[in-house]
C-alpha cells in the first residue's frame, strides 16, 4: 500500500455553498417539468460504466434550473448515484455540450477544491476497486438499493491525498488512455451520422422490399454447457440507446440460462418493447439474451443498407404497434419480417456499401482498440491507485501502447 495519507472526503470540498448537495426531492422536479429543450437533467443513464454519456437527456427549464440551484453541475464536479446502480459515479467533462446540468433525485454532487484536489484523480480512485468497497460499505440491498444518509456517507468516505502533482500525475496517465478511447467513440459517433445520412439520400422511396428478402432470422441457441468462459456476452443492458455499433459487452461465465448465438456482421435487435430502439451490428461472435433477434444479411453487401432499415423510426414505430403480450409485450419475427423498407437499385446499393464499408471496418478496428485500452486502464488503475506501480513506470506503459 501506498503511502498517501487517508482523508474524509468532505475535507476536500470547495467553500462555496452546496458543493456538496443531494439532487432535488419528489415533487421539486417532475414529468410536468420537462420542457422540449433547456437544462438537461442528468439521470443514471449519462452516467453509465464511469463515462459521462453527454447526450439522451430530459430537459427543464431554465427558471425551473435556477430554483434547483443547489443540484446544478459544472465541468469538474463528481456525481454519485445513490439509489439504483451503486457504485456509479461519474464526472462532468471539462468541455461539455452544456453550460450546465442539473442532477436527478437519486444522485449526489461533490465539487472539489481544485487547489488542494485533482477531481479526475477522485474519479479515477472511486472507480477503483478499493474506492468502490468504500461506496458499497454504506449500501444496503434491502428492496431498492441504496446507500443510507447519502450526502453523510458520502462526505464521510475515506480518500486517499497524496500531494496534488501526484494527483495530477496519475490523472494524466489514465486520461491518456480515456482520451484515445473517448477520440474512438467520436470517430463511430461521426461514421453513424454520415452512413444515416448517406442513407437517407440513395433510398429509393417509391421502391420498397420485405425485411425478410434481405435478411433472415439466425435460430442458433446454445446451451449452458456449450458455452465458454471468456465468450462475449450481449443482454439488452449492453446495447446502447440509439446507436448502431455494438461494442460493450459482458462475459457468458455465470449465464444459466439457453442463449442465441451471433457471429461478427450478425444485427440484433431487442424484440422487448421498451427496447425496440435498441439495434446494432455485432463486432465480434458471441452469444445474446434471447430478449435479442439476431438477423443475419442474406447478401454481404446488404449489411450497410439493412442495418439502417432496422433501425429506422419506421421500423421501431411498426415494431411498437404490433408487439403483443401484457406482462413483457415484445415483437415477433413475423412481423417484422414482413415490413417493407425502402429499397434501391443494385447499383445504389453497391455504391452505399462501398462507401460504408471502410467506415465499418474503421469503427470495428477502433472499437477493438479501445477494448484493449480499457483493459489496460482497469489494470493499471488499482496498481497506481495502491502505489504498488510507479507513475513512470505506468507512463512508459502507456507510451509504448497508444
Amino acid at each position: 500500500m501506498s503511502n498517501w495519507p487517508f482523508v474524509e472526503y468532505r475535507t476536500l470540498s470547495s467553500p462555496e455553498r452546496s458543493a456538496f448537495s443531494m439532487g432535488p426531492f419528489g415533487s421539486k422536479i417532475t414529468k410536468e417539468n420537462y420542457v422540449d429543450s433547456g437544462v438537461p437533467v442528468i439521470r443514471g443513464v449519462n452516467l453509465a460504466r464511469g463515462i459521462f454519456v453527454d447526450e439522451d437527456f430530459v430537459f427543464v427549464g431554465t427558471k425551473k434550473a435556477d430554483e434547483l440551484i443547489s443540484a446544478n453541475v459544472a465541468p469538474g464536479d463528481l456525481i454519485f448515484t445513490h439509489r439504483g446502480t451503486i457504485g456509479q459515479v461519474s464526472m462532468v467533462p471539462r468541455k461539455p455540450r452544456f453550460d450546465r446540468y442539473v442532477i436527478g433525485s437519486s444522485q449526489v454532487k461533490t465539487r472539489l477544491d481544485e487547489s488542494i484536489a485533482v477531481p479526475e484523480f477522485y474519479h479515477y480512485w472511486f472507480m477503483s476497486p478499493e474506492g468502490q468497497r468504500s461506496i458499497l460499505a454504506n449500501a444496503s440491498t434491502v428492496g431498492v438499493p441504496g446507500i443510507a444518509t447519502p450526502l453523510s456517507s458520502i462526505k464521510g468516505l475515506r480518500v486517499p491525498f497524496p500531494p496534488r502533482s501526484t494527483q495530477r500525475a496519475v490523472a494524466s496517465v489514465l486520461g491518456t488512455l480515456d482520451e484515445k478511447i473517448l477520440l474512438n467513440d467520436r470517430i463511430a459517433t461521426t461514421a453513424e451520422r454520415l452512413l444515416r445520412s448517406s442513407y437517407e439520400t440513395l433510398a429509393d422511396r417509391q421502391e420498397q422490399i420485405a425485411i425478410s428478402d434481405i435478411g433472415i432470422l439466425v435460430k442458433n441457441s446454445t446451451q449452458p454447457s456449450t458455452l465458454v468462459d471468456d465468450e462475449p456476452y450481449i443482454g439488452l443492458e449492453h446495447m446502447p440507446r440509439r446507436s448502431m455499433w455494438l461494442h460493450r459487452w459482458g462475459a457468458s461465465a455465470g449465464v444459466i440460462s439457453q442463449k442465441s448465438r451471433f457471429a461478427a456482421g450478425d444485427i440484433l435487435f431487442g424484440k422487448l418493447r421498451p427496447y425496440f430502439h435498441k439495434v446494432g451490428v455485432a463486432q465480434v461472435g458471441g452469444v445474446c439474451s434471447t430478449d435479442i433477434l439476431v438477423i443475419r444479411p442474406s447478401n454481404s453487401n446488404y449489411l450497410p443498407w439493412l442495418l439502417m432499415a432496422l433501425s429506422s423510426d419506421e421500423v421501431i414505430a411498426h415494431a411498437t404497434a404490433r408487439s403483443d403480450g401484457t406482462r413483457m409485450p415484445r415483437a415477433r419475427w413475423s412481423d417484422l419480417a414482413g415490413f417493407r423498407v425502402p429499397w434501391a437499385r443494385p447499383s445504389v446499393i453497391q455504391r452505399y456499401t462501398d462507401l460504408a464499408q471502410p467506415m465499418i471496418k474503421r469503427v470495428q478496428c477502433g472499437f477493438a482498440e479501445s477494448h484493449r485500452l480499457s483493459h489496460l486502464r482497469d489494470t493499471l488503475l488499482p496498481e497506481l491507485m495502491s502505489g504498488r506501480l510507479r507513475v513512470k513506470d505506468a507512463e512508459k506503459v502507456v507510451e509504448e501502447t497508444v
